[in-house]
């Protein structure tokens, strides 16, 4: 499995935070869930800083599947490419004790 996480610096966008919350809503979680290979993406946002960071964090099934061809209508919204890209091996995974049935739907952008 491979894990890549990408990273966002907004200073420069017209986009932020709250607009891109939008985007998620509006199409972008519905569209990654029929992406082939893509077992779990994260969004992650950041409004703390000097200035706000959005990004996203994929858990994939194979190091081919993390290099497909992928939507790109973040970027294009944002304007430019993430400041941020890495990609790693992912050595073990777990899941502890929940409450929740589903994972999918969660998150600010939903709340």
């Amino acid at each position: 499995m491979r894990v890549v996480v990408v990273w966002w610096d907004l200073s420069e966008s017209r986009e932020t935070v709250a607009s891109l919350r939008e985007f998620l809503r509006g199409e972008a979680v519905d569209r990654w869930a029929q992406v082939p290979g893509l077992r779990l993406k994260l969004w992650i946002s950041d409004t703390e800083g000097p200035a706000e960071r959005w990004g996203a964090v994929f858990v994939w099934e194979s190091a081919a599947a993390a290099e497909q061809p992928l939507p790109a209508k973040a970027g294009e919204l944002i304007g430019y490419p993430p400041a941020h890209r890495s990609s790693f091996d992912l050595e073990a995974t777990t899941e502890g004790l929940y409450d929740l049935a589903r994972l999918a739907g969660r998150g600010l952008a939903f709340a």
